[in-house]
């Protein structure tokens, strides 16, 4: 298994997230400086090694005391679960991602034939047959977005492996670090980057929007989670999912930092 090239830029001790990625290893950061710690198998530590020459294990890291640049800080991950309405069961079971697909292109050229022939009850009736189709799927993966911030808020990893899709094209890119590719990687990135949090977490989401079509669907959002020293970190995340034999699985989340 390929081992992704990830690693952390600058940092300080400001940050609030305390687990971070340095050349394939645990980097814990304290008094403006980070301590690598070994936390991947020895195999894959060893590739991590070849990818990242020089790598000191045991000796801390020091940086710069300048002022950090803003597209370099890392900020604490965030999630709030919210509330959305899924399509009933019966539904799912009924249209495989594909026929909803082909269903919601047929329609659109429905529309699109009703509107040239001025047949305007008939195009009203189309529209709003599509809308409701859009809906049930844009819900069903709000549903699965919703279930992947509610494992994040109670740290439940069970919960957030059945979540994920298992292959070498699940990605993961935490705020500041690179896309670490790969289910089992994936996988790992999560417990490095939840093992100093105190759960349940306190986090507010804001600006959800949802786009789907077929078996793809994509959620974006601003996270926002409470730190230990009372202010909120910040990021932007697109999170992604793909419908498999009629479940939504994420992906991809991509997590970056936000000043606003």
């Amino acid at each position: 298994m390929e081992v992704s090239n990830f690693s952390a830029s600058y940092l300080s001790h400001r940050l609030s997230r305390i687990p971070l990625f340095y050349q394939g290893s645990k980097a814990d950061i304290r008094n403006g400086c980070i301590q690598a710690v070994n936390c991947l198998p020895s195999d894959s530590r060893q590739q991590c090694t070849r990818n990242f020459p020089g790598l000191t294990e045991k000796r801390p890291i020091h940086f710069p005391t300048t002022k950090v640049p803003k597209q370099n800080i890392l900020s604490s991950h965030s999630y709030l679960p919210s509330p959305c309405r899924a399509k009933s069961e019966d539904t799912e079971e009924k249209l495989s991602g594909e026929s909803i697909l082909l269903n919601e292109q047929s329609m659109e050229e429905e529309l699109q034939l009703a509107i040239q022939e001025e047949n305007y009850p008939q195009a009203a009736k189309i529209r709003d047959n599509l809308r409701l189709l859009q809906h049930d799927i844009k819900a069903s993966v709000l549903a699965a977005n919703a279930r992947f911030y509610n494992s994040f808020r109670t740290g439940d990893l069970a919960a957030l492996q059945n979540l994920w899709s298992k292959g070498e094209h699940a990605c993961a890119v935490h705020p500041g670090v690179s896309g670490i590719c790969g289910y089992d990687l994936v996988m790992g990135s999560w417990e490095y980057v939840w093992a100093d949090y105190e759960f349940p977490l306190e986090i507010e989401i804001k600006d959800v929007a949802v786009h789907a079509r077929g078996d793809i669907g994509y959620v974006t959002c601003i996270e926002m989670v409470k730190t230990r020293h009372g202010g909120w970190g910040k990021q932007f995340a697109t999170n992604v999912f793909e419908k498999v034999d009629g479940h939504w699985y994420m992906c991809i989340h991509h997590a970056s930092y936000i000043d606003l």
